[in-house]
């Protein structure tokens, strides 16, 4: 039996999209046939001037062997578990350290212009390419981040879409008078700007919000303030059989967030057979979302994707069928056997 660590860097207390990433391919490689362990190993990225300490710890950690047993295969995930060191190393990385790339010079990352600033730059990128360079193999969880891979690093990487947590148990129940938006509440996700879309709606379309993150008080303030508090839930975190239930019965997702990695929402969405809103600068819903196909994609303005959303509100539920069938066909091909044979293909 082929033995493969599933490296994995984590944030305490919390749990997203990578997380969800870690579980299911560790749960696949396992039902593959392989023998298969998590290593983690906490790191928070905070102050931006520690980030290279605690990346290094990565560098200390030396897994061709554990406990006496050969390792066939690591597959390290986010930064900065790929620094890991082994002879086999196959990366399938769900994002970098973003604020050293895509987000500098934007206020979602908080490393300035200052000497030592461009020095901090300097050195995630060079461990970034000496770390990702060894690899014997790269891949991403999207086009998207492959794409900043090329551009920031100069490294070629595959795509690789994950599939969902609840593959399998998506379905279309109802379509009903509210929009589903899904993920934790922070800036990047953009919460505050379905929120100021949904004001600006016409259609009296209602808004269920699932996550819980740092922003949350602010919303419900701001949701009391454009006067929708009639008009917006706040579920928190909810069990996967209930947010399976709200993707059956929404009329669609709205997903909105900025130059997202990948983005689980809009696959969930389209397996349930529902249409995406989502805005032109989202990043990986823009991989599946066509606008008018399957989904609507608009400005990332308050006024814009309201608009999306009367027009949504005004169609036949024969076409939001059409929708949303569009949406099932383009994400059919996402699967977990698809993943572990690109993944282990070294050692098979």
């Amino acid at each position: 039996m082929k033995s493969v660590l599933v490296c994995a860097a984590q944030a305490p207390f919390v749990s997203g999209g990578a997380e969800i990433h870690v579980r299911e391919l560790a749960s696949n490689l396992r039902r593959r046939g392989f023998r298969v362990d998590v290593v983690s190993l906490p790191f928070h990225g905070y102050p931006p001037l520690e980030v290279p300490r605690q990346a290094l710890a990565w560098r200390l950690v030396e897994l061709r062997q554990v406990t006496g047993d050969a390792v066939d295969l690591v597959i390290p995930t986010k930064f900065p578990s790929y620094l890991v060191r082994h002879h086999r190393k196959v990366a399938w990385v769900f994002h970098q350290y973003r604020e050293a790339y895509e987000l500098l010079g934007t206020e979602l990352s908080s490393i300035g212009d200052g000497d030592e600033d461009r020095a901090l730059v300097e050195t995630i990128r060079s461990m970034d390419k000496a770390a990702l360079g060894e690899c014997r193999a790269l891949f991403a969880n999207s086009k998207n981040v492959a794409g900043r891979l090329g551009r920031f690093c100069g490294l070629a990487a595959t795509p690789l879409y994950p599939p969902p947590q609840q593959l399998g148990s998506y379905r279309c129940d109802s379509y009903s008078d509210f929009l589903l938006c899904a993920g934790r509440l922070d800036r990047a996700k953009r919460p505050e700007l379905a929120l100021r879309a949904l004001a600006r709606s016409r259609s009296g379309a209602r808004l269920k919000l699932t996550g819980e993150g740092p922003l949350r008080g602010d919303l419900e303030r701001l949701a009391q303030e454009l006067g929708l508090a009639a008009r917006v839930e706040f579920l928190g975190m909810v069990p996967e059989a209930e947010l399976v239930a709200l993707y059956a019965a929404c009329r669609a997702a709205l997903y909105v967030p900025f130059d997202e990695d990948y983005g689980y929402v809009t696959v969930e969405a389209f397996l349930s057979g529902k249409p995406v809103i989502t805005a032109s600068d989202s990043g990986g819903p823009l991989e599946f979302v066509e606008h008018g196909a399957n989904g609507y994609v608009a400005a990332p303005e308050p006024e814009a994707l309201a608009d999306a959303i009367d027009t949504l509100f005004e169609l036949p539920e024969a076409r939001l069928r059409e929708l949303g069938e569009e949406g099932r066909r383009r994400v059919a091909s996402i699967t977990w056997d698809a993943v572990v044979d690109r993944l282990t293909e070294l050692i098979r």
